[in-house]
């Protein structure tokens, strides 16, 4: 099967399962801090894991990524990447001033979002499949985008060249300002792949 491009039903049916996982993320973290969070997938894609530091700005662009395994009945891998303005800027709007990627808190409220985003995210999955799926403690690696997605490569080996990319929006409640934009990505071993795609419908 050829993964390399999902057709509209897959896209439809995977964007509307994301933004059911990230709607229960939101409410989550919105009890977390005591306040609004709203989480938004506008669109999912399939890339190349080659390409993913590209997608994020440049291999070189330093980025805050949260890594968590895919465990259960499924395996392969979750990343939440945010560039480091953005990721400095979520922290601001969810701790206040103090938030800081420099801080142990930040640090852990990072690995946190990253939790709660792969376990509501995974739960709305493992539904439609029909199988449990949760994520592994998550870990939090602060480096170029390059180094990163390597990191992640040396865990997953040649298993699957292909991810599930989610464009992910963040915002609160205090104003219409932009919203802060990171990717959550879906690294699945090919066997997975095939079994998510194929639930989403359509032809692959």
């Amino acid at each position: 099967m050829n993964f390399s491009q999902l057709d509209h039903l897959q896209q439809d049916t995977l964007c509307e399962l994301s933004n059911i996982g990230m709607g229960q993320a939101a409410t989550a973290l919105s009890q977390m801090v005591g306040r609004t969070i709203m989480v938004h997938v506008p669109s999912v894609t399939t890339a190349d894991i080659a390409e993913v530091p590209d997608l994020l700005g440049g291999p070189e662009r330093l980025v805050a990524g949260v890594i968590l395994r895919l465990e259960g009945t499924a395996c392969g891998n979750m990343l939440l990447v945010l560039p480091e303005a953005s990721a400095e800027q979520l922290l601001q709007v969810l701790l206040g001033p103090d938030g800081s990627l420099e801080s142990e808190l930040g640090v852990s409220t990072l690995q946190e979002i990253g939790n709660i985003l792969a376990s509501s995210y995974l739960n709305a999955l493992g539904n439609m499949l029909g199988m449990p799926l949760y994520p592994s403690i998550p870990q939090l690696a602060y480096d170029m985008a390059g180094a990163v997605v390597d990191q992640v490569l040396g865990e997953i080996g040649a298993s699957s060249d292909l991810a599930l990319v989610l464009e992910t929006e963040f915002a609160g409640n205090d104003g219409p300002g932009e919203p802060i934009r990171g990717h959550f990505f879906l690294l699945p071993d090919a066997e997975t792949l095939e079994i998510i795609l194929a639930a989403a419908g359509g032809a692959a």
